[in-house]
């Protein structure tokens, strides 16, 4: 890589030359403070600050960031409305109440019992497919909108309008009278939604330390598990219901979340990195007041700061300066918006579209509408389990490895599914592996000043790819279809090894490194392999015991 000096091109390149290995801060912060304009005053502070958050245990973190914790899973909960409401809709296909109001009749020949005429009505294919999929075209709409607000409103503002939006569409939702106006209202519920689901990630990687990062990044995707289960319960507590409330009352309970959401979201501080890119450092500093514990061994704020300065004035410099979709697919850039969009892709590509159709596979098998929602509601218990298993490997496996091990494991249990209906057992792996950790790595992946609309593009084709996946889906399933059952689980396992190749080459180990760091590994284009290597070379470094004199002697061994 070449440069002149005072060029973004030549901070990466100082003493590339040589081959001493890789060892620590001093090769983030001094070169940076000799070429990157109006940093050097930040660069001690800076420095400290990264430093103390690398040395962070999980449990200092855990006493220096209590509030941080309760607002990001306050902000977090949005998405549990979401699971819970994907959970109704794909239940309400085995819901007799519903089947018969919005389905059609079909000859008593199809039905499975012939003395029960509530079996002999079926919501078509095409319309499974369009209430699912209008949610999807609802939440791109959404996606694509947050990004151009987010940025220019904050967080919480922008956070407060989608959830009163999203108050007005339900009531559309509880009382309508066709499967038309359902399928409208389902598009407008999809616009907040999609607002949630970036901004959730968002927040919580904005104000969680390393050291907390990866478990509450996780934790969003629990609380898509979470929405789905309480979903199940509440459908299995009125399938016996006979009264058309029994599916309006599931859609209107939605209100009971948006008003205790709007009331705590009020509250909450905003991102203090949205307020270091709006320049707001005063207000950042007082954001940060309010995340973290005071008293002794209180976090240094305005270290903290100086930290937040630096790492957006040198995004900035390094061409990272305007912050549009435009710059998503330029320069390295590229790379980071292939890696966000590819690892969301692969949680659909990888067959976890059928575990949203648990109870409908398991009636469609034989069970009757109270067995196939009971065994459905075990199956999402499972995976609550299996989110809190991912929490205790990620320190010792990192996000990389438990990717790989979840898509690889994800072929055994799919060709075991068509033998034995082993649809658990694959939710299980998912919810452990693929499910938590992609909130992890598309966080951490994007730059700070891009992150919102890296989130967003990554989304997108997350909910392209599902509104394809929703779509074969059903029509795989249902019996007045392609009636596939068990063998849809083939078309899975290529797009599961396709996705496994890319990870293997592709999928780089960002666990334990700064927001600044990630930065310069991907500036110098570090293969996937190197991220990891970094780390270590951090921990091995002893960069802490060494003054400031032989810091500035300290090269990067070129990658």
């Amino acid at each position: 890589m070449h440069g002149k000096i005072g060029s973004p091109a030549a901070v990466m390149a100082v003493a590339s030359q040589a081959n001493q290995p890789l060892c620590g801060e001093a090769d983030v912060f001094f070169p940076l403070s000799t070429t990157v304009p109006g940093i050097s005053a930040l660069t001690d502070s800076a420095r400290a600050a990264t430093r103390a958050e690398q040395k962070m245990t999980f449990r200092r973190a855990f006493r220096l960031y209590p509030k941080a914790i309760l607002w990001s899973i306050l902000l977090s909960s949005t998405i549990i409305m979401d699971g819970y409401d994907m959970s109704l809709l794909t239940s309400f296909f085995t819901f007799p109440t519903f089947q018969k109001s919005y389905g059609e009749l079909l000859p008593a020949t199809m039905s499975q019992d012939t003395s029960n005429q509530q079996q002999l009505y079926q919501i078509s294919p095409a319309w499974q497919a369009g209430l699912i999929n209008g949610t999807q075209v609802g939440v791109i709409l959404g996606l694509i909108g947050n990004g151009l607000v987010a940025d220019h409103f904050g967080y919480r503002r922008t956070l407060i309008a989608a959830l009163v939006a999203l108050g007005a569409f339900v009531f559309l939702a509880v009382f309508a009278r066709n499967i038309t106006t359902l399928l409208v209202a389902q598009v407008l519920c999809g616009i907040p939604w999609g607002v949630f689901q970036t901004l959730s990630v968002s927040y919580a990687a904005e104000v969680m330390p390393v050291a907390l990062r990866g478990h509450f990044l996780s934790y969003i995707n629990l609380c898509w598990v979470l929405g789905q289960t309480l979903g199940v319960v509440v459908i299995r507590s009125l399938v016996d219901t006979e009264s058309d409330w029994a599916y309006r009352l599931p859609f209107a309970l939605q209100w009971v979340f948006i008003v205790i959401i709007i009331i705590g979201v009020s509250f909450s501080p905003e991102s203090p990195w949205w307020l270091i890119r709006q320049n707001k450092l005063e207000e950042a500093r007082k954001s940060l007041l309010r995340l973290t514990s005071r008293g002794a061994g209180a976090l240094c704020v305005d270290e903290t700061v100086a930290m937040m300065s630096l790492t957006n004035k040198v995004e900035q410099y390094l061409g990272y300066g305007n912050i549009s979709y435009r710059n998503c697919f330029r320069g390295v850039d590229l790379r980071r918006t292939e890696i966000t969009t590819m690892v969301w892709a692969t949680q659909q590509l990888c067959g976890s579209t059928l575990t949203f159709y648990a109870a409908y596979f398991y009636e469609q098998a034989g069970f009757r509408v109270h067995g196939a929602l009971d065994l459905a509601l075990g199956m999402y218990g499972l995976s609550i389990g299996a989110n809190v298993i991912s929490w205790l490997l990620l320190p010792w496996v990192g996000r990389r490895r438990l990717y790989l091990v979840g898509a690889s494991l994800s072929l055994t249990p799919a060709q075991s599914w068509v033998l034995g209906s082993l649809i658990v057992v694959l939710t299980f792996i998912y919810q452990m592996t693929l499910g938590p950790v992609c909130y992890m790595l598309v966080a951490e992946i994007p730059s700070t000043r891009l992150r919102v609309k890296t989130v967003v593009v990554g989304r997108v084709v997350y909910n392209i790819t599902s509104i394809i996946t929703n779509t074969i889906a059903p029509r795989m399933l249902n019996p007045t279809a392609w009636n596939w059952k068990g063998k849809s689980c083939f078309l899975f396992v290529v797009t599961t090894i396709l996705c496994l190749v890319w990870c293997y080459f592709r999928l780089p180990e960002p666990f334990g490194l700064s927001f600044l760091e990630i930065d310069i590994l991907f500036e110098k284009r570090a293969s996937a392999a190197k991220f990891r290597v970094l780390q270590r070379n951090l921990e091995r470094s002893g960069y802490n015991d060494i003054s400031r004199s032989q810091r500035g002697n300290i090269t990067w061994q070129r990658y």
